[in-house]
């Protein structure tokens, strides 16, 4: 039996009638809670892509994107090698210029150049997944499976500093953590969207833990994603409500096929979704840019 899971919906739910109204940079009102409890998917019951609208078309994309951010990708060509073609909308022209970048590049401090080149300082550039990799097979006991997207030098924007990336990262702070012979993964987010960003980091990050797990040689065990600042924009609330109007359906399950053994090698057709049957799509949920 598929588990039918309710969590993203209560989530949902709990910002709507609890939620703070605030501005936001982006010029839209949005409610938000600070500080939430953890969302805990045990990947052999179901594969967190939500059934609330639907994704079949859609899902491999953040996969995609964040495959390319670990192989350091960070403009827009390099990602749509990936199959990630949404970062149009924040690396233009004006946008890029506004930081003193070309048009197009996410910039330095962006996921990609934390996660494969992150700046140390000796001087060499440092791949982080590499060395995760490395060491959850050589010490797997440790506690330090730990990957940061965060330059700071590249992000705060105070005495005369220039931010030198796009968008502020918004997830991906990752511990690993070995536990009885399964690798389990909890994510960090610093903001998140809960209508749109959301889905799809909950969908990118589970099938990294699939991936990870299975160049190390170990057995998938708990997705872990917590949010830190959990929002939903005024005009969202149309589409929100609409998902909350539906009933619960089951999980999906996600396996990976003809996996490779190297975790940069991978790429989003080695992962096919079965037993998915979500409502269907609804169109035109704004996005803040």
């Amino acid at each position: 039996m598929q588990k039918v899971d309710t969590q993203y919906r209560d989530f949902l739910r709990r910002v709507l009638d609890e939620g703070v109204t605030l501005p936001s940079q982006q010029g839209v009102d949005a409610k938000m809670i600070f500080g939430n409890p953890p969302l805990k998917f045990d990947l052999s019951q179901g594969f967190p892509v939500i059934t609330e609208r639907d994704l079949s078309k859609f899902w491999r994309a953040p996969i995609g994107e964040l495959l390319g951010f670990i192989n350091g990708a960070r403009t827009q060509e390099e990602l749509e090698k990936f199959g990630c073609r949404w970062w149009k909308s924040w690396v233009t022209e004006e946008k890029c210029h506004k930081r003193g970048l070309p048009t197009g590049d996410l910039g330095p401090g962006s996921y990609g150049a934390a996660f494969h080149d992150f700046p140390t300082s000796e001087g060499e550039s440092f791949n982080q997944f590499a060395y995760l990799i490395k060491q959850i097979k050589e010490q797997p006991q440790l506690r330090t499976h730990f990957i940061t997207p965060w330059i700071p030098q590249y992000i705060y924007r105070v005495d005369g500093r220039q931010q030198k990336v796009v968008v502020c990262p918004c997830h991906g702070w990752m511990h690993f953590r070995v536990i009885n012979g399964k690798l389990s993964l909890h994510m960090f987010q610093r903001s998140g969207d809960l209508p749109i960003g959301v889905p799809s980091n909950l969908i990118q990050y589970s099938a990294l833990l699939l991936a990870v797990a299975h160049v190390t040689g170990l057995e998938p065990g708990e997705y872990i994603h917590t949010i830190s600042d959990a929002h939903i924009y005024l005009d969202q609330e149309p589409a929100v409500r609409e998902m909350l109007a539906r009933k619960p359906r089951p999980l999906p399950k996600m396996k990976l096929v003809d996996p490779p053994s190297d975790l940069f090698a991978f790429r989003r057709e080695h992962f096919a979704l079965t037993d998915y049957h979500p409502h269907p799509a609804i169109k035109g949920i704004p996005a803040a840019i």
